[in-house]
Formats: structure tokens, C-alpha cells, sequence
């Protein structure tokens, strides 16, 4: 049995990374991925739920919000994602993944609670605000908890499949909003109020599922914890055992340094000096993403409303299959990351998603479109920009070291957001309410721009990493190649 308690700077040898990425897929690792994934679920629910509501929230008889204010509370929405983001980030890689990934969700189901209790503009933006501060902290400490437990040779595709659950909590908030909505079960009144009770009841179911996920064995390594790292992880070679049969021998044990928390001075030197390659790449493609997606997103209702002239209650209809779209997206090209590999799928999926963005916005500027070839478009565009997007996620996650993990994801996701994404909503509903139908094409067109800027960048900075442990890729290659 290791030591457990060993002192900061310390040098040890240990096995156990190594042992978890030779594990086989199991039932252990549907378990986990379902336990931990349903966080973007939550999030694709809440940011659902608002865009199909928005037409109901500015009703007399609901909360008679104005369409800037909607933007202004989906970017409150998004200011406390950041907030929580950086928050939450730094003390995941401080106190542990598990007591970050219960309280997180904690905070987001009694922000949803309260969100439903809203009693006008005020209080609805300040509970957004604090929703999202429990979906950003998610962010960090969910993505590092799967990167260090899901197997490398798997670890593209199984995050870019978590990821994708987005896109099923958009389904299941437009399904609801097509039931709750309908003013002859509900008045729109009570409805939207029990659309948000929705997110919080399944909120709360999963936190007694995240009780029985483990801590993170890398972490407790950084933090010389050896003897409870090779507990858990003997733990779950058992568990995959029994399903799986024999495992593989183990490797040889490899030396590792027990770090503990880091300082910021420390965070700074990696982000900005020794993986400055890595930085540019990840804020770069984060920045795209988060303005294309939470600019359109946002104020997919205000769209298909005002220019189409979709009733709010039949938004759902619409959102269904765009839904799906980007649902399907990684699941089908997601393991071509782990196979024709991160630089290239990434570039790809970048530059095809900009192009067709810019494609649809002309097409919607001519006049061209209606609301139902306007959602086909929709579809075939965040097919490949969902894959993309859910690649910026794995690549700040996965290329920076196990003692700064939880907040390089959270920088990444807070300057990427606040660069590309927290304006977005205002400004794009702010474009709406012009009703020029060439005002709300530049939009598209800068969302295009950023995404094929993205895809440049990542030909040229992008990572190996398919199939490498996160230990092999905390150290940079001289090129990077």
C-alpha cells in the first residue's frame, strides 16, 4: 500500500493513470458518464426553456418582459456562467472534483427553483444570473472528472458524446414548452413556472446519483492522497472486472510529483508561457463558439416569431428537430476524432459549420427561406458546428495538467463567453427588434467569420492528442505535432 499524506514537492511512483486508460469500456463508465454528463443536459434545458419561452415571458399575464430584456437575461444568464465558472474552477482543482460536482448542482437546483418564482425583469435576471453560475461551475468540475477517469483511447469521442447531451435537454425543454404551454392544459400564466420546476426536480434526482461517483485519482495523486488514489482506483478495475472479465496486466508505474494547489503566478506561467500555443488555440476556438451558438441560440424564438410568424407555443415544434441535429452531430463524427485525429476533425468541422453559417444568413437576408427551410438550415449548420463546439471543450480540458485543470477550463470557458458569447443575445435581439432582415444577417455573418478564423487557427496550432494519457500531453512536444 502506497503512503497516503505525502508532502508537496515530494517524487513517488505510481501506476494508477496508467491503469485507468488501459480499462475496457464498461457498464462502469456508462454509469459515470451518465452521472456526470447530465450536466450539459441541464444547461441545453434551462438555455431551451428561455428561447422557447420568451414569446410567453413577454405576455401581460406572465413577467410582460420587453425582447431586450430577454437578451439581457439570457446574458445574465451567461455573466453568471462565467462568474461561477471561475469561481467554482479554481476550487475544483483545490478541494476536489466530487465536493465541487454536488455543490454545483446543488446551486443550480435552487437557483431553478427561484427562477420559477420570479415576480418580474429584476428578480428573473439576478436568479438567471445565479442558475448560471451553477451551470458554469459544472463546466469545470464535470470535464475534469471525465477526462481523468474515461480510458485516452476513448476520450475524444466519449466527450464530444457528453457534450452532445446539450441537445437533449433541448429536446426535453421543447417538448415540455409544447405541453406546458398549451393554454389548454395550462395558462401560460403557471406554465412557464412549471417549465423551470421541471429542471429543478431533475436537478435534485441527480445529485443522489453523484454520490456513488468516486473522487478523481489524479487529483488525489497531485495531492500526495496516494493510498486513497490506488484504493479507488482498485475499486473500479473491480467493478469493470466483473463485467468486463480479466483485465490487462498493469503497467509499469511511472514517477509523478505531488504539486497540491497551485498558485495563480503557476497558472499564468503555463497559459501564457509554456503552452501559449495551447492558449491562443483554445481561446480562439471557444471565443467562435460561444458567439455563434449563444447569438442564435438565444433568440431562435424571437426569429422564427417575428419574421415567420410561429406562435410562441409552437416554437417546440421547431426546436425538436434542431435539436436533433445537434445531437447527432458528435455521435456521428465524433470518433473520427480519435481516429483521423484532433487537428484535423477540428478544422473541419470549424470551417464547414462558418461556411454554411454564412451560407443561411444570405439565404434568410434574400428572403428565401421560411420557417420550415429556415430550421432544415438550421440543422444541417449545427450538425457540424455541435461536434465543433463540444471540440473546444475536450481541447481545454485535455491539454493542460491535472493541477490546473478545473480552472483552465473555466478561464477558457469565461474569456471564450465573454468575448464571444455574453454580448451576443443583447445585441442579436437588439438586431431583431429592427425587423431587417439584413441587420440580423450580419450577425450570421460575424458568427461565420469567427468560426472559419477558428478553423485556421487549429490547422495551424492544433494538438495530437488522440489517443495520449493526459500525463503524455501535459508536457508539450517541441512543435506541438
Amino acid at each position: 500500500m502506497a503512503p497516503d499524506a505525502l508532502p508537496r514537492g515530494s517524487w513517488y511512483e505510481t501506476d494508477v493513470p496508467a491503469r485507468l486508460d488501459r480499462l475496457p469500456w464498461s457498464r462502469w463508465h456508462v454509469r459515470l458518464v451518465i452521472a456526470l454528463g447530465i450536466t450539459w443536459l441541464l444547461d441545453g434545458l434551462e438555455v431551451t426553456l428561455v428561447g422557447s419561452l420568451s414569446g410567453v415571458l413577454g405576455e401581460p399575464s406572465t413577467l410582460h418582459l420587453a425582447d431586450s430584456q430577454i437578451g439581457l437575461a439570457a446574458s445574465a444568464y451567461l455573466l453568471g456562467a462565467i462568474s461561477g465558472a471561475l469561481l467554482f474552477g479554481r476550487l475544483t482543482d483545490s478541494l476536489g472534483r466530487k465536493r465541487l460536482f454536488l455543490v454545483t448542482l446543488a446551486v443550480y437546483s435552487v437557483a431553478t427553483v427561484c427562477t420559477a418564482l420570479s415576480w418580474g425583469f429584476a428578480s428573473f435576471a439576478f436568479f438567471r444570473f445565479v442558475t448560471g453560475a451553477g451551470i458554469g461551475g459544472e463546466y469545470a468540475a464535470i470535464n475534469s472528472a471525465i477526462d481523468e477517469l474515461v480510458p485516452a483511447r476513448v476520450r475524444g469521442h466519449t466527450d464530444l458524446a457528453i457534450n452532445s447531451t446539450y441537445w437533449a435537454g433541448t429536446a426535453l425543454g421543447s417538448a415540455s414548452t409544447l405541453v406546458l404551454l398549451d393554454p389548454s392544459i395550462l395558462p401560460h400564466s403557471v406554465g412557464w413556472r412549471v417549465c423551470f420546476g421541471l429542471g429543478a426536480l431533475l436537478g435534485a434526482a441527480v445529485l443522489l446519483v453523484r454520490r456513488h461517483v468516486p473522487e478523481s485519482p489524479r487529483w488525489l495523486l497531485l495531492h500526495g492522497r496516494a493510498a486513497r488514489a490506488e484504493a479507488i482506483a482498485a475499486e473500479i478495475e473491480a467493478d469493470v472486472a466483473r463485467t468486463e472479465g480479466a483485465l490487462p496486466p498493469p503497467p509499469p508505474p511511472r514517477p509523478l510529483r505531488v504539486q497540491g494547489t497551485v498558485g495563480l503566478g503557476h497558472v499564468a506561467r503555463v497559459l501564457l508561457r509554456q503552452h501559449l500555443r495551447r492558449t491562443v488555440l483554445g481561446l480562439a476556438l471557444m471565443i467562435a463558439q460561444a458567439f455563434a451558438y449563444n447569438a442564435i441560440f438565444f433568440t431562435y424564438a424571437l426569429v422564427l416569431g417575428r419574421f415567420y410568424g410561429v406562435p410562441s407555443d409552437r416554437v417546440g415544434l421547431y426546436l425538436l428537430p434542431f435539436a436533433a441535429g445537434n445531437l447527432l452531430g458528435p455521435f456521428v463524427l465524433g470518433r473520427l476524432f480519435d481516429t483521423v485525429g484532433r487537428r484535423r476533425m477540428i478544422a473541419l468541422t470549424y470551417g464547414t459549420s462558418g461556411l454554411l453559417l454564412v451560407a443561411t444568413g444570405w439565404a434568410f437576408a434574400r428572403g428565401w427561406l421560411d420557417a420550415t427551410t429556415q430550421t432544415a438550415l438550421w440543422c444541417a449548420v449545427f450538425f457540424v458546428a455541435s461536434a465543433a463546439a463540444s471540440s473546444a471543450y475536450l481541447t481545454v480540458s485535455e491539454l493542460f495538467p491535472v493541477e490546473l485543470r478545473g480552472l483552465a477550463i473555466a478561464v477558457f470557458f469565461a474569456v471564450g463567453t465573454a468575448a464571444g458569447g455574453l454580448a451576443a443575445p443583447a445585441v442579436f435581439g437588439a438586431l431583431i427588434e429592427t425587423g431587417s432582415r439584413v441587420q440580423v444577417m450580419k450577425g450570421y455573418l460575424v458568427g461565420g467569420a469567427l468560426m472559419l478564423g477558428a478553423a485556421a487557427v487549429a490547422a495551424f496550432l492544433g494538438v495530437a492528442a488522440e489517443g495520449k494519457s493526459l500525463e503524455a500531453l501535459a508536457e508539450p512536444a517541441p512543435s506541438e505535432r
